[in-house]
């Protein structure tokens, strides 16, 4: 079984991802105790899609992120560096547009996108800050930023939260997940990412405009916005 570590090299990320891609949006809803489907909901509020909007969805893994995005002329375009996932998506969702990429190093040309979107896929990303400057090289001016990505509860919720992440995750995985190191990752990864005023401060450095956050469960989520001027 593959597991990236905290380097994060594209190479065993991808290979992590493509392990586990037929059984990866069952898994998440099980781990999530299904609030992964609240936070698709509040980031479509988010994005607000209308037409005649162009959307990139990037780690759009199976497309189920996507999917939420769809509204009558609204393009979603769905990236991903996992072939595996890529495929798993073109069987569940041929209605939409699936493209190999690499959110450091796009494949696309400058402003040509309404809203870049991406779902808990910025931990996984190698240098996030590259990631972000190729997001804004992408979008349209006037277009938006949002960010869906675990982030950090504070207090005792913080603690207990923490225990979870080290404690119980790990054996549900176990159980339900085709490869559990990846959610031996997923911990590591969350607690090592930054904090959410870090990230908004990174989203500015990057060249947007009105850099935001909001929490979601308590901080275990944060959607991140920005926007380009």
């Amino acid at each position: 079984m593959t597991k990236a570590d905290l380097s994060k090299s594209p190479a065993a990320v991808s290979a992590m991802f493509d392990e586990v891609a037929s059984a990866y949006d069952r898994t998440n809803d099980l781990l999530s105790f299904y609030q992964s489907r609240l936070w698709r909901r509040v980031l479509r509020s988010e994005v607000a899609p209308k037409a005649p909007m162009r959307i990139l969805d990037i780690a759009a893994g199976t497309g189920t992120s996507s999917m939420a995005l769809l509204a009558e002329g609204v393009e979603v375009v769905a990236a991903d560096f996992s072939k595996g996932m890529l495929a798993e998506g073109k069987k569940r969702y041929p209605q939409l547009e699936f493209v190999f990429a690499d959110a450091m190093k796009l494949p696309f040309e400058d402003a040509s996108f309404d809203v870049v979107t991406m779902s808990f896929g910025l931990r996984n990303v190698a240098d996030h800050k590259v990631a972000l400057k190729e997001f804004y090289r992408v979008l349209k001016p006037t277009g938006r930023l949002v960010i869906c990505e675990f982030s950090h509860v504070s207090g005792v919720l913080g603690r207990l939260y923490r225990w979870y992440l080290r404690n119980v995750l790990p054996v549900v995985a176990k159980l339900v997940s085709s490869n559990p190191q990846a959610y031996s990752y997923l911990s590591e990864s969350i607690e090592a990412w930054p904090k959410q005023q870090e990230l908004r401060d990174d989203i500015s450095a990057a060249g947007f405009d009105s850099a935001s956050y909001r929490n979601l469960t308590f901080g275990i989520v944060a959607i991140h916005r920005g926007l380009k001027g």
